[in-house]
Order: C-alpha cells, then sequence, then structure tokens
C-alpha cells in the first residue's frame, strides 16, 4: 500500500473493491495487465502454466506506477518476486501488505473449475459462482493455463517465489496474514484493516 493502500495476495473481491473506492479517494480500478501490450510475449508463459517473468510484468507496473506519484494506490498480485519487490522498492515502499492464504489443494480446484465465456469475456466457476441461464446453452472454454496440470505447476512456482517476498514485508512490519478458504469469512477482516488504513472521502467530496 503507497500511503493509503496496497494489496498483495488473490481473493475475489468483486464488488468489495467498489466499495473501497467509494469510502476512499482510491482509485477503483487496479491495474490489469494489457493483452495488446503483454502480448505474444506472455502468452509462450501462461499456456505453460508458468508465471510471466519478471521483466515483463515490472516493465508494465513500474510504468504505470511512476505516472501515480503522490497518489494512493492498491495492487492485486504484485509483487510476486523478489526481484519485483526490489523494482517497486525504487518507486516507494508499501505501507501495507496482506497475504491471502489458501490450501494448495482448494486454490487448485477452483482455478481448475473456472471456465470463460468467449462472446462476454466473463468468467465462471462451475462450482460457487455457474454461469447464468442464458449463458449455459452458450460453449464455455477453459483457458490453458486453468487446466489441473498447469493450475498445479503454477501454484508450486508461485509458492517458492513468493516465500522471500513475505519475508521481506514481514522483516519490515507492514505484512498481515489471513486464512481461510471462505472469501465472505476473511473479507469482513480484510476490510477491517484497510478501512483502518484508508482515510474515508470528506463529507464535502461526497455531496
Amino acid at each position: 500500500m503507497d500511503r493509503k493502500g496496497r494489496k498483495q495476495g488473490r481473493v475475489d473481491l468483486g464488488e468489495r473493491r467498489a466499495v473501497l473506492g467509494e469510502r476512499s479517494e482510491m482509485p477503483r480500478v487496479l491495474f490489469f495487465l494489457s493483452r495488446a501490450e503483454v502480448g505474444v510475449l506472455a502468452k509462450q508463459y501462461v499456456e505453460r502454466g508458468l508465471l510471466v517473468p519478471d521483466h515483463v510484468i515490472t516493465r508494465i507496473m513500474t510504468a504505470e506506477l511512476e505516472k501515480r506519484q503522490g497518489e494512493p494506490w492498491l495492487l492485486d498480485g504484485f509483487p510476486r518476486t523478489l526481484g519485483q519487490a526490489e523494482a517497486l522498492d525504487r518507486i516507494c515502499e508499501p505501507d501495507l501488505v496482506i497475504s491471502l492464504h489458501v490450501p494448495f489443494e482448494t486454490l487448485k480446484d477452483r482455478l481448475s473449475a473456472r471456465w470463460v465465456h468467449p462472446a462476454s469475456g466473463r468468467v465462471y466457476n462451475r462450482d460457487f459462482n455457474p454461469p447464468h441461464v442464458h449463458v449455459r446453452a452458450a460453449p464455455l472454454v477453459q483457458r490453458e493455463d486453468d487446466k489441473p496440470e498447469a493450475v498445479a505447476a503454477r501454484l508450486r512456482k508461485y509458492k517458492e517465489a513468493a516465500k522471500p517476498v513475505m519475508e521481506l514485508y514481514r522483516s519490515r512490519g507492514v505484512l498481515h496474514s489471513f486464512s481461510g478458504t471462505e472469501t465472505n469469512k476473511i473479507w469482513p477482516y480484510v476490510y477491517a484493516l484497510l478501512c483502518s488504513k484508508i482515510p474515508p472521502v470528506h463529507a464535502e467530496e461526497e455531496d
């Protein structure tokens, strides 16, 4: 979190991001990697279930953050490696890092159950977020990196790379860890922590 908002780790926050955006001056939109920008360079890694190399991700993220110097921001899933964390430090040091611990098998099952509706780009999960009735008749596709074998490889790589990042932020006293498998149970604690760090929008700005 730069001053007011930094999040690491993955959990399906959905509309909860909008809640944070409405409560604070923090930009509601997180940094999503542009397919046009990453393109073929990332595809070759994604299709094999590997993490996209540091130099690709770091180049995009640091360029975006340099445009937002002095602004509050919230990141999702960056940095994932020590190299990315060091690159982020050259711009600013996060004030708050949140790590969400979910069992390996749970993550693998969730990601493997994820399917995409090509026409709309919407992502569904057959277990806890099934497609709407009008979508069920349309074909859904599974991304190469969401297939079980690719997911397992990606999670192993992530765990290896993330360990030194966690140790770095723990040594700085900015790491907060939460464990669980259900978003609705974890979210209230994460939200309370974020609210303690993110100042509310002034009353006159809400009018």
